[in-house]
């Protein structure tokens, strides 16, 4: 019923990433109650693991601006948090919920003001290809950094609200025997913010294709509205590529993207990026 998760990060800031432990209410998985510092559960893709995600870019824009680790207001947060969470699974595990009382923050950081935020998901669950999933977070921020795209100053409290509702498909086929992705893998989600008087929003569709022994081809559009109430500040990603898996969590990958970029944003450009992952 009890157990405890610490991880910690090595990199450029070095310093814990989680440190929580879980105590499990009931005898099944109804109810379980989470407190330290741990993944918020705002959105479908941010809690999805790097390892498995199909971009070398890792997450979405949206997800990156809104759920996991660059708002510009705070600072990187790797989208996670200090607080105290419910979650279980009901309904013959058909329906999962979390709900997630925290600092607002960020990790390693103290609270800023007064105020918590609130972040509810629920994801429905109607079989083991499918699942859909709906979040939302209602909260105060307190700004420790300024924004090209939001008049908000250092030290001020302000609004800080989330929407998010999306699904992700995955069928197994026999082409993706030998592929970790496992056949078919197709995911989008719609996510909206609200910084001080500030909106933003922004959409993804990503999706995976077995075409080999542990090739898949990769595909992915990918946009963001930084400032909903002013022209210039939206970004297009178009991306394809292929990725090989060599071994269970290795891979070989290889993809190019065209950036369609608002004007204030800088000219359009493209690039191509190659990563090799080791997972062990």
């Amino acid at each position: 019923r009890w157990s405890f998760l610490f991880m910690n990060n090595f990199a450029i800031t070095p310093g814990p990433l989680e440190f929580w432990t879980d105590f499990r209410v009931t005898n099944n998985k109804a109810l379980t109650v989470r407190v330290g510092q741990f993944q918020h559960p705002f959105s479908l893709e941010s809690p999805l693991s790097p390892t498995m995600l199909e971009l070398v870019d890792v997450t979405s824009q949206a997800v990156t601006y809104l759920a996991n680790g660059n708002e510009p207001l705070l600072g990187p947060n790797y989208g996670r948090d200090q607080g105290i969470m419910l979650l279980g699974d009901l309904f013959n595990n058909h329906f999962h919920y979390e709900l997630a009382l925290m600092n607002g923050q960020g990790i390693n950081q103290k609270d800023g003001n007064s105020d918590k935020d609130v972040i509810l998901k629920l994801e429905y669950r109607p079989s083991k290809q499918w699942r859909l999933v709906a979040t939302g977070q209602k909260g105060r921020g307190h700004a420790t950094k300024t924004c090209e795209w939001n008049p908000i100053a250092i030290g001020e409290n302000y609004r800080r609200d989330r929407v998010s509702i999306g699904g992700e498909m995955k069928v197994p086929t026999q082409l993706g025997r030998k592929s970790t992705s496992g056949g078919i893998c197709l995911r989008s989600e719609f996510l909206a913010g609200k910084d001080g008087d500030v909106g933003s929003r922004g959409a993804y569709l990503t999706g995976s294709v077995a075409v080999g022994q542990g090739i898949d081809v990769i595909a992915s559009a990918d946009y963001y509205d930084r400032n909903t109430s002013a022209s210039g500040w939206q970004r297009t990603d178009l991306t394809g590529g292929l990725q090989y898996w060599f071994y269970h969590k290795c891979r070989l990958q290889v993809q190019y993207t065209h950036s369609f970029c608002g004007h204030l944003l800088g000219k359009d450009y493209n690039r191509i990026q190659a990563q090799v992952q080791v997972a062990f």
